[in-house]
């Protein structure tokens, strides 16, 4: 069904991911899944017709920020389970139905993890343009390749956080090498400044400079690095202390060696551990500097919430992370694996006006990564992709 040159498409989002807590609608909606209608809600204010279908392990009709949103549970085990621990989605019937009742023009699919469900989607709705979010799917690998391939050939168009993103998908054939790519920022945050003085009374954050860490303790995340560019950096800036947070921690004895080991490190290093969110705002607050070492990342939730808080963020150069501080107008981006390139842009942002990268920051949060720079850039893919069809 085409729309009318006169109006906006009627975009249906739909999620087919299960929940694997089974938690119900109502605790998914708020705060159990991250920001959960908040981008449907900035683009409807943005004049977009716009509903969500959710697969979910009871039925619920709800109303997020403006925005229907129907909770659908399938008949029976939802899964196909085979031997060996395998298993795989049954077609969705009922969440079909309830897309069909709403008579989309445009289906804004969630996810690049469930090629079967999407092409039952497009079976259903062959007249229909589909475009699917990426959200850190990693590049399948293997006989893998076949089955994606096949799911996503109907794809419209795809929208990842970076356009670079798209590249390993397009060089293994999952997505077609002319498929229209959008960048569409994954998510954003309600934070705020706020008083840092302030918050680091209340959180006890030190440090001239203060960094914040937040992220796992593993290897993609590299805390090591970080620890190392923190030492070198304390040979200029004495009064240099890092605050780390994290919830999942297989690196957590190496680090605790590391920071053991060197004095530097021992007197200006704090472990945290994990913080209940939104407790972690006053965190944010109270830092100058976020630091990250990620050799890959599929958006940067820390790095948005810092940036919605006014903290410079200096980071690792790889595509989300590029996209996110726009090329690095607002931070430092650093090559992975390079604790003194990092320990050097430490030092280096340092020594500037912080009240200044403070309002960048924010300036650049409100611009680009905001629910309403969000619903800018859905508006204009969803146009794009409805006009072409």
């Amino acid at each position: 069904m085409a729309p009318s040159e006169d109006r906006s498409p009627h975009v249906v989002i739909v999620g087919t991911h299960l929940d694997q807590l089974h938690r119900a609608p109502d605790t998914l909606i708020a705060g159990g899944w991250r920001d959960f209608g908040r981008p449907a809600a900035a683009v409807r204010r943005l004049g977009v017709r716009v509903a969500i279908v959710q697969a979910a392990w009871e039925d619920a009709e709800r109303e997020v920020d403006g925005v229907p949103c129907s909770f659908v549970c399938e008949q029976g085990d939802p899964f196909v389970r085979l031997p060996g621990g395998w298993k795989f989605r049954r077609q969705p019937h009922r969440l079909l139905e309830r897309v069909a009742a709403l008579r989309p023009d445009l289906i804004h699919f969630e996810g690049l993890l469930f090629p079967q469900s999407l092409r039952a989607l497009a079976r259903a709705f062959p007249h229909v343009p589909i475009l699917a979010q990426d959200h850190g799917t990693k590049c399948p690998r293997g006989l893998r390749r076949r089955w994606y391939r096949w799911g996503f050939r109907p794809l419209a168009a795809v929208a990842f956080t970076a356009r670079a993103q798209a590249e390993p998908f397009t060089r293994a054939g999952v997505l077609r090498e002319d498929i229209p790519i959008y960048e569409v920022i994954e998510g954003s945050s309600p934070f705020t400044p706020g008083d840092q003085a302030a918050a680091r009374a209340a959180t006890g954050l030190s440090g001239d400079p203060s960094l914040f860490w937040v992220g796992n303790l593993d290897a993609n995340k590299d805390p090591l690095t970080v620890l190392d560019a923190v030492a070198r950096a304390s040979r200029t800036l004495p009064d240099l202390r890092l605050h780390m947070c994290f919830r999942h921690a297989p690196l957590h004895a190496a680090v605790q060696t590391t920071i053991a080991a060197d004095e530097r490190l021992a007197e200006r290093v704090r472990l945290i551990g994990e913080v209940a969110y939104p407790g972690i705002e006053l965190l944010f607050r109270s830092a100058d500097f976020l630091v990250q070492a990620s050799h890959a990342e599929g958006s940067g939730y820390g790095l948005i919430e810092a940036l919605a808080c006014g903290t410079t963020p200096l980071v690792t150069d790889i595509p989300s992370f590029r996209r996110i501080t726009g090329d690095g107008a607002c931070g430092a981006l650093v090559p992975v694996d390079d604790p003194a390139a990092l320990a050097d842009a430490i030092v280096d942002w340092s020594r500037r006006n912080r009240a200044e990268l403070r309002q960048r920051a924010r300036a650049h949060f409100e611009r680009e990564l905001s629910f309403t720079a969000i619903g800018r850039q859905l508006q204009t893919a969803y146009g794009e992709v409805a006009r072409r069809r």
